[in-house]
């Protein structure tokens, strides 16, 4: 394999595994090409702090990932528990990234959980935010050592040369050990420390903010309907709320104050039932607040949840009763 040479303009990888391409066009940076970063001595800015540098995630870190690639290398690891190539590889490569010691980070997604991103297990590489694959199956060690090493020369070349500190103990992290969690993004790790303190105010500035910067975070929006029910509570004692929906059955206010009360407590189904019926003794404009406080009070408790899918239907065949 050709490694890319400091003085050359337009130096040209040739990685020639399975579903391997190009890498020499990523994320090219303006100005001279820099030489590959020697193991074991990062000369970049360090970036993050992660406890390791093998992350597990979902669909929703990639965004955050691929930012993270504009200044330092990312591998995307698509795996899947009914592969076998994929269960052998994951435990070697997590080693091999482990052991460049923060200059490159490798996201981890589960297919299985994340079926929209298809079913072929392989593994990716970000540079300049623009992903190449490299491979799929499961490659002999010797051969993703020399990929590996040859994406962070080219990520070198190209000014990509941030790196992780790693905060856990390489040494004696276990060629299975758990991945990291994705670090959260900001807005939502302000939005958790807002509320870890009693700070609602603050937490729902948070999400409506990461919902503004982007609008099909469903973290955010989850977050948001949480913190906007609490928020809604505030100031009320149970007593109040029960008593001012027994005197007013029919008061839409009321009735949503319980719900909100219900769900809290863990009553799920309760708070949808009284919604649901509600709904039936409203006039066209309380169907429509109904309407969307259930699907908010969706959101709290999860879209794929049982009772929720089962509330949905019947709010479903309501609306076209």
């Amino acid at each position: 394999m050709t490694q890319p040479n400091a003085a050359s303009s337009q130096p040209q990888p040739d990685i020639s595994l399975q579903g391997a391409v190009d890498l020499s066009g990523l994320g090219q940076a303006p100005g001279a090409a820099q030489p590959p970063q020697q193991p074991g001595a990062p000369a970049g800015e360090a970036l993050l702090s992660l406890p390791d540098a093998v992350v597990n995630g979902g669909e929703a870190d990639l965004e955050q990932f691929a930012a993270l690639s504009q200044r330092m290398p990312v591998l995307v690891e698509m795996h899947s528990a009914s592969s076998p190539d994929s269960k052998a590889l994951s435990p070697v490569l997590a080693e091999i990234v482990r052991s460049a010691e923060g200059r490159l980070v490798l996201l981890r997604l589960d297919l299985d959980a994340h079926p929209t991103l298809g079913n072929q297990a392989q593994v990716l590489a970000l540079l300049g935010g623009r992903p190449a694959p490299l491979f799929a199956g499961n490659p002999p060690k010797d051969q993703l050592v020399q990929v590996i090493s040859e994406v962070l020369a080219v990520a070198a070349q190209q000014g990509l040369t941030g790196y992780a500190e790693i905060t856990g103990d390489a040494d004696g992290v276990a060629e299975d050990a758990a991945p990291a969690e994705a670090p959260l993004h900001p807005l939502h790790q302000e939005a958790k420390d807002a509320l870890e303190r009693g700070d609602i105010a603050t937490a729902k500035s948070a999400y409506e903010r990461a919902l503004a910067e982007s609008p099909a975070d469903d973290d955010a929006k989850i977050g948001l309907a949480q913190v906007s029910l609490l928020e809604r509570l505030q100031g009320k004692t149970l007593e109040q709320i029960r008593s001012a929906a027994a005197e007013n059955p029919n008061d839409i206010d009321a009735q949503f104050d319980v719900a909100d009360l219900d769900l809290s407590g863990g009553h799920v189904d309760d708070a949808f039932n009284r919604l649901l019926s509600l709904f039936t003794k409203v006039d066209a404009d309380g169907k429509t607040r109904v309407r969307e406080r259930l699907i908010e009070l969706f959101d709290v408790v999860g879209g794929d949840e049982p009772r929720v899918v089962r509330a949905r239907q019947r709010l479903t065949s309501l609306l076209f009763a």
